[in-house]
């Protein structure tokens, strides 16, 4: 697998401050510093923010919404002893360029030139959340460049149902907030809504959480978005997914992303769905270890399998 990584732009050392089971260190007691190389990769239209650690199989791992690429803390070092880790920011989100209203994009499109810049021609695929549709959505559009598709908290673009329909409900609550109070209300109002407390198992965890979430831009809630979606839509093309898949869902997971896991195991003909028990949306967060071992497991499976 060729990379240039070791050409990045920053060099430093990464080590999450948390400790016990959401110490992240998949379960394995190393807590020794890694190096990180960091920069950004220039797409058509702006620019994204990566980190990248490790050796071995290149593995890339996409935040969900209100957030960025610290959603994956408890994952980042602990797996790149193992693998070569790549995360970053969606444009949009973090330290990545804001959309230009009106010059569509995709975020599919984005992570492939992202991996053109680190010349990684294939990897396995990580999403959770909004990152599950985007690595969806990936895998479908760039089959050669995927060498597995994990999928945690599942979410598909195009999905539709009366749960799901309720999630749109409680984000449209969140979008009322901002635009009454603006965006200094937004992280409080998402930790609020209805969709967000039910899932919630560690209040810990939470509160790391709503910290990232207050540093977001909150730009898609504000703004018409200009994002070009895959055509036709991910939902009706997931038996076209050739690649291994694994499905992390949650025994408290949203509802809408349960019934996702549940339709991605049913459709992909080569997937794997793990339901962890006592975690919920958040379960790569609430439970790092266990959630590290399924993802370890299956991409060695994969590799050597």
């Amino acid at each position: 697998m060729r990379t240039r990584l070791a050409f990045a732009l920053v060099l430093s050392t990464f080590s999450p401050a948390a400790c016990g089971e959401n110490g992240g260190d998949g379960g394995e007691g190393r807590t020794a510093a890694i190096e990180v190389q960091s920069g950004f990769a220039e797409i058509p239209g702006g620019r994204l923010y990566y980190e990248a650690a490790g050796s071995g199989d290149p593995l890339v791992l996409i935040h969900g919404n209100a957030g960025d690429r610290r959603h994956w803390d408890r994952q980042f070092e602990a797996l790149a002893h193992d693998f070569l880790v790549i995360r970053y920011d969606v444009r949009g989100f973090g330290k990545s360029s804001l959309p230009a209203e009106g010059e569509a994009y995709s975020a599919h499109d984005d992570l492939a030139a992202l991996l053109d810049h680190l010349d990684v021609s294939r990897a396995h695929i990580g999403g959770w959340s909004m990152g599950s549709g985007i690595a969806i959505d990936f895998v479908l559009a760039y089959p050669e460049r995927a060498t597995s598709l994990i999928s945690v908290g599942p979410w598909v673009f195009g999905y539709s149902s009366p749960v799901a329909e309720s999630l749109v409900a409680d984000m449209g609550q969140v979008a009322a907030a901002i635009a009454e109070g603006g965006v200094e209300v937004a992280a409080d109002a998402w930790m609020r809504a209805p969709f967000f407390v039910a899932t919630i198992r560690d209040s810990v965890v939470a509160a790391q959480f709503e910290h990232i979430a207050a540093d977001y831009s909150w730009w898609a809630f504000t703004h018409s978005s200009p994002q070009r979606m895959l055509e036709p839509s991910a939902v009706g093309r997931l038996a076209d997914i050739q690649v291994p898949t694994l499905i992390l869902t949650a025994e408290h997971d949203i509802p809408a992303c349960r019934e996702i896991a549940d339709l991605l195991d049913s459709s992909v003909l080569n997937s794997r769905k793990v339901v962890m028990p006592g975690t919920g949306h958040l379960l790569h967060l609430e439970k790092p270890d266990e959630f590290n071992q399924h993802v370890s497991d299956f991409i060695r499976s994969v590799t050597e399998g």
